[in-house]
């Protein structure tokens, strides 16, 4: 009986808790309810207390919704889960006089931002014959439902085996208001087409090809674009011989069961950099990483499969995702499964100062540095946002001036896209006053 008894005040307390908790963020709740702006669209909004372990705001929180770039926090937690601390940059045997050496997917090598320099000055420095050997890819170079509109956009590159230079050729203005290419390979692949001309300069690339139009002759001062290219196994080996001023043959070979690997960077630099500054590239290259370092292919698909298998059956409401990235409009989530991802980030890495660097900080670094203020100084927001057409999204943590610790996910879909400026600014103000009453 007396055990029942105590069953029975720890439910009550519990019953208590959640109450009051019910009670403290009712004005929040109501703010939420009652603006114009968010109930002009589709929203959901979860706020989950760290610390008591519970919701104390929900708004639409089983309701699915197009993540955009909130995909790449799923992205960052398979990492976390799935890859070591370590980015594989090459593997490969040598055999006498020879260096057979396959793809794995990295996307560093020989990036403008991150190249470590480890493969190249590797390459570069060995004296044995060098020999390719191209990996099938079962992946398309596009995701499901990736806009065929945007082939030629900086934020979305083609997925590959073994991506060189980003995947993208960079153009800067020279001194003699020209051009000037990385690599230098494209540089006699550029011509002139005024039809593009539409009063401002433009830079293209053909649908099929690597021909590179301009609409003019004079570039404009200060002028940098990034432009990706048309990828082929062949064009990325040829691009490496330039680079590397060696002869580099391309051959078929069956893979032995021991390769060595050769490491090129901390995979939580590569993260981060992928988080701040939202790069779709590197979240889909890196679940190239993990397809290779888990089931011996590249088939992101896999990856996926396995962690919806061995994770994610277990959340708040079914997760549907055909990329790393959140290019695709075919991903879909609830603001509760966010949540459950930003908990189990939170488990995997209980230090806020390893895990807040992996999110933009309101008011200071990354996507959210103009969004926000910090509050008398003090940064207060750390998320991922979520940016493409009728979608604006912010997912991740915050932290009160009383020091309570909130994870939260903050949905918008389907609003006519002109209004995401207004819907940003509302959203900022809610999470600003939640900062400053709590």
């Amino acid at each position: 009986m007396e055990f029942f008894k105590r069953i029975f005040i720890v439910l009550i307390l519990v019953i208590n808790i959640y109450y009051v908790n019910a009670q403290v963020f009712s004005d929040v709740y109501a703010k939420l309810q009652q603006s114009q702006i968010l109930n002009d669209h589709f929203f959901g909004f979860s706020l989950y207390d760290l610390d008591s372990n519970r919701y104390v705001v929900d708004i639409n929180g089983h309701k699915h919704f197009t993540p955009a770039s909130n995909t790449k926090v799923f992205t960052l937690y398979t990492a976390l889960e799935m890859l070591g601390d370590s980015i594989p940059g090459l593997q490969y045997v040598e055999k006498g006089d020879s260096l057979l050496f396959w793809g794995t997917g990295d996307p560093t090598f020989l990036h403008s931002k991150m190249d470590s320099h480890i493969v190249y000055n590797f390459l570069k420095k060995t004296e044995k014959k060098l020999f390719f050997i191209p990996t099938p890819m079962q992946n398309r170079f596009f995701a499901a439902g990736w806009t065929m509109d945007d082939f030629d956009s900086y934020y979305q590159p083609e997925i590959a085996t073994f991506p060189i230079y980003g995947n993208v050729v960079t153009f800067r203005e020279n001194s003699n208001n020209g051009l000037k290419f990385v690599p230098d390979f494209f540089q006699d692949k550029l011509t002139i087409d005024h039809s593009l001309d539409k009063g401002k300069f433009t830079l293209s690339r053909s649908f099929v090809g690597n021909q590179f139009l301009q609409s003019r002759e004079k570039v404009p001062s200060n002028y940098v674009n990034e432009i990706p290219f048309k990828y082929s196994d062949t064009l990325a080996i040829r691009l490496l011989s330039d680079t590397l001023n060696k002869s580099i043959q391309i051959i078929e070979y069956s893979k032995p069961t021991e390769v060595k690997t050769l490491y090129s960077n901390a995979t939580r630099y590569v993260l981060r950099e992928m988080m701040l500054p939202s790069d779709n590239y590197l979240a889909e290259q890196i679940l190239m990483m993990i397809s290779l370092q888990k089931f011996k292919m590249f088939d992101t698909y896999l990856v996926r499969n396995w962690m919806k298998e061995h994770y994610f059956k277990y959340y708040s409401d079914e997760i549907v995702l055909h990329d790393g990235s959140g290019l695709s409009s075919y991903n879909k989530i609830t603001p509760q499964n966010m949540i459950d991802v930003l908990v189990a980030i939170k488990n995997k890495l209980p230090d806020e100062s390893q895990r807040f660097k992996l999110f933009s900080t309101g008011g200071v670094d990354g996507t959210l540095k103009r969004s926000y203020s910090t509050d008398r100084g003090v940064p207060f927001v750390f998320a991922k946002t979520g940016t493409i057409t009728s979608v604006y999204c912010q997912s991740g943590y915050l932290i009160t001036r009383s020091g309570k610790k909130l994870a939260f996910s903050f949905l918008n879909n389907n609003f006519i896209d002109e209004r995401s400026a207004i819907i940003r600014k509302e959203m900022v103000n809610i999470m600003t006053y939640i900062r400053q009453n709590y």
